[in-house]
């Protein structure tokens, strides 16, 4: 059966996440679906990254396998066809090797948060940022994040609920950015790791807001990291303002 890898993209907000559910919408059900009416039958497809409910992709990949042959171009043709009106879009489609998979091919996977930084509360970009009716100090922010990069025991930083085996990683780079956006002020938090824990994001991007908004000192998250306890992390934020910006392999199959 030829394998395909799909380069997805898709707003978060309907979703109860990229994890097929039982009696709730995902987006793995919404994919599958879809390759349901290509061929009548049961699909299973796996990705590099189960993202949670509320949260986007711009780069998510997956992998299918199908019985028929076919093109790539008409492959994302026929599932963006039958994807509609779910907020799901296949940006690139390709074949790969049978041995070639979507999350153990993965070299690094990459995130960005978007913080708007302004009193109003946003319309049109709702549930695309978190919004922080305060001013938030990036030089503190970066200062802090510097602490996170490298080899670490991210337990702190860690879901209670997360099923990885360690909470070993290496952060290989946390990047803030500032950005005049049309709604105003932004902070871009750009994060890249080979892989990363249940809410290990939006929980560090919760501990640089209270070291932006003064409430911590920037050496405060070097101590809650060496605490290796949940209870020394600030507070998680919200699913809004994340996205799945990409996933890195040997070779990049949709490279042209």
């Amino acid at each position: 059966m030829p394998r395909y890898a799909l380069l997805v993209e898709y707003d978060g907000t309907p979703f109860s996440g990229w994890q097929r559910q039982a009696d709730q919408p995902s987006v793995q059900g919404a994919i599958e679906a879809a390759l349901a009416k290509l061929e009548k039958r049961d699909h299973t497809i796996a990705a590099a990254g189960r993202t949670d409910a509320g949260v986007h992709a711009r780069g998510q990949v997956a992998h299918c396998d199908l019985e028929k042959d076919w093109t790539p171009f008409r492959l994302s043709e026929a599932l963006n066809y039958h994807l509609k009106p779910a907020p799901v879009a296949i940006r690139d489609c390709a074949l790969v090797s049978e041995d070639w998979h979507a999350r153990f091919s993965a070299v690094e996977r990459r995130y960005l948060y978007r913080v708007l930084v302004r009193r109003a509360p946003p319309t049109l970009e709702k549930r695309q940022v978190w919004r922080v009716p305060h001013e938030l100090d990036i030089e503190a922010m970066r200062e802090g994040a510097a602490h996170l990069l490298g080899h670490h025991d991210f337990t702190t930083f860690r879901s209670s609920i997360c099923q990885a085996k360690s909470p070993v990683k290496t952060m290989d780079e946390v990047t803030l950015t500032e950005v005049e956006g049309f709604a105003g002020r932004e902070i871009h938090i750009f994060l890249r790791a080979r892989s990363f824990l249940h809410n290990q994001v939006r929980s560090i991007v919760g501990t640089l807001e209270r070291v932006g908004a003064g409430a911590w000192a920037p050496v405060d998250v070097k101590h809650a990291l060496e605490a290796k306890s949940r209870a020394a992390c600030g507070p998680v934020c919200p699913p809004d303002g994340l996205a799945l910006m990409g996933v890195g392999y040997p070779d990049d199959p949709f490279a042209r």
